[in-house]
């Protein structure tokens, strides 16, 4: 990858249409599925979504896989999506953007706190 794809974003915008063209060829059930995982899986991102592109192309492959095999959804997702997206990003109880910001917010506020306090 040279340095101005990687300024301009330009190779994550090929993956990710290289994705939905995947997805596309998917059953529909399947698409759903993929269009749940991936908004489920945003909240794990980094600020450009970098970190996630390999663990989407996981998860399409194994939605690939699994429609290929006649296996329903349900058999490699199971009934908790979200929770499937939290184990692929990192474990159960892996920590969001959103967790990280409300951590960094309350350390700013102690801060500023503990200033007028003392």
């Amino acid at each position: 990858m040279n340095p101005w794809e990687t300024l301009t974003g330009s190779d994550l915008t090929r993956e990710w249409k290289a994705f939905e063209a995947r997805a596309e060829a998917l059953p529909p059930d399947f698409r759903e599925a993929w269009g749940q995982v991936t908004s489920h899986l945003f909240a794990y991102g980094s600020f450009t979504g970098r970190n996630l592109m390999p663990i989407l192309d996981g998860a399409l492959g194994l939605l690939e896989e699994t429609a290929a095999d006649g296996q329903r959804v349900e058999a490699v997702l199971g009934d908790d999506i979200a929770g499937f997206c939290a184990a692929l990003a990192g474990g159960e109880g892996a920590r969001s953007h959103r967790d990280r910001w409300r951590e960094q917010l309350n350390r700013t506020v102690a801060r500023k706190l503990s200033r007028l306090g003392g």
